[in-house]
């Protein structure tokens, strides 16, 4: 049984049909009939609100009908995208995700490729055909189309980006962390959790990061990542995030691309990578002799494997790069405050150095992954003074900063995802 009913009216025109107000009367009743008692969000979207020109016939002062209007929320908007974005935002306000759609046949097709946009694989939709029954048979609608031509479906996403660029930022100003060690020709950056449109509290409002598995769409996350491009300086079409599988593996730009990796370089001028962080380190890493840059993300296994001197050592091989030119700057990730591991992996750390892991001794000993990182670095070759990772808001652990960050450790699996990113200026 669906947990959400929603009733396309949007395109539907009664105002040439006689008792229009009873035809509606008797749909609404046969819904409510059929889902009222299951269903926690009753819902009508329509274009404006629902008139006929016959005397008498404002739903909204019919007998019978005002009533009953008012058992469903009425969501009316001259924007498709707007009705369903406003439905979507009311739907995960109630955590809920089957949804029941009933829709006049003709208008199906055009209603799964906005749904299609603007949900995700969180949410289980079933469809039923809308029957308006009036005196002596049903009203006539036109046929059922099943193809959405791709003039029409580009038209649906540019009104679905509209609405989303319409939309005001959230929970403050978009902020972007710098680094004073990297030069002007390279623009860089690591992005906080404020001053972007995503909703859903755990997501709210900078989240860069959309899959199946969560509510946040990738309409949503593009946008957001248009407004960074728009605040940094770089073309949101030109870029890259790493394909995360917490190992060590580094895609070079230009080369075949792997399946998964958790290192990028480039020395293409204009494309902007980025390393995910939620929690897990992201890493920029710049080069201003050779003009080249790098990218990696470095949880614990990463951090354990090596994936940041993975990334320096393929900007070495493969742009000529100097370990003493090489500038690593260490995002904001979970400090040792907040990030434990089982003691049999913690070990490794401790075998690492001991000054990266508090409490040993404890069934779940503490572990400083930033720490871990710059031994490493250093012991690679990166010279010290090339290394930031203590200094300003980059050495504020995520967890314990939920005005600032996301966090896994803190916010469980619908966690929100910030990034670290770098390109080589036009």
């Amino acid at each position: 049984m669906a947990e959400a009913v929603l009733i396309d009216l949007f395109g539907l025109k009664l105002n040439s049909q006689k008792n229009c107000h009873q035809t509606l009367l008797k749909t609404l009743n046969a819904v409510r009939y059929h889902h009222g008692a299951k269903a926690k969000f009753l819902c009508i979207m329509c274009c404006s609100n629902i008139s006929c020109d016959h005397d008498n016939c404002e739903l909204e002062t019919s007998n019978g009908l005002s009533a009953l209007l008012r058992e469903f929320e009425t969501v009316s908007n001259p924007s498709m995208a707007a009705s369903l974005y406003t439905i979507k935002q009311k739907i995960d306000e109630k955590n809920l995700s089957s949804i029941k759609v009933i829709v006049p046949v003709h208008r199906k097709t055009l209603i799964q490729a906005f749904i299609d946009q603007l949900f995700t694989d969180v949410y289980n939709f079933e469809f039923e055909d809308l029957q308006m029954t009036l005196r002596g048979g049903v009203l006539k609608q036109p046929t059922e189309i099943n193809i959405i031509t791709a003039q029409e479906l580009e038209a649906v996403q540019n009104e679905i980006e509209t609405y989303l660029r319409s939309l005001p930022g959230l929970k403050g100003e978009l902020t972007i962390i710098t680094s004073p060690l990297i030069p002007d020709n390279f623009i860089h950056g690591f992005t906080t959790r404020t001053g972007g449109i995503s909703y859903i509290p755990t997501l709210s409002s900078f989240n860069l990061f959309s899959s199946s598995k969560r509510r946040d769409p990738k309409v949503v996350v593009q946008e957001n990542l248009r407004r960074l491009g728009n605040a940094a300086g770089f073309n949101a079409k030109k870029f890259y995030r790493i394909k995360t599988d917490h190992a060590s593996d580094v895609w070079i730009m230009g080369r075949k691309e792997p399946e998964s990796y958790d290192g990028i370089t480039t020395n293409q001028r204009g494309v902007t990578i980025a390393a995910l962080g939620a929690d897990c380190i992201p890493i920029v890493f710049a080069d201003p002799v050779k003009k080249a840059c790098g990218v990696a993300h470095s949880g614990w296994r990463g951090t354990l494997l090596g994936v940041a001197m993975a990334t320096v050592n393929a900007m070495i091989a493969e742009y000529g790069c100097s370990l003493e030119d090489i500038i690593v700057v260490l995002g904001p990730s979970v400090g040792p405050c907040c990030f434990t591991l089982p003691r049999e992996s913690a070990k490794a750390f401790h075998n690492l150095d001991p000054g990266c892991v508090r409490l040993f001794d404890s069934p779940s000993p503490c572990v400083d992954i930033r720490k871990a990182t710059r031994i490493l670095l250093e012991r690679g070759g990166i010279l010290p003074q090339n290394i930031q990772d203590q200094n300003q808001d980059l050495s504020l652990c995520t967890s314990c900063h939920p005005d600032k960050f996301f966090s896994h450790v803190r916010d469980g699996l619908n966690f929100g995802t910030q990034i670290g990113f770098i390109s080589v200026r036009e």
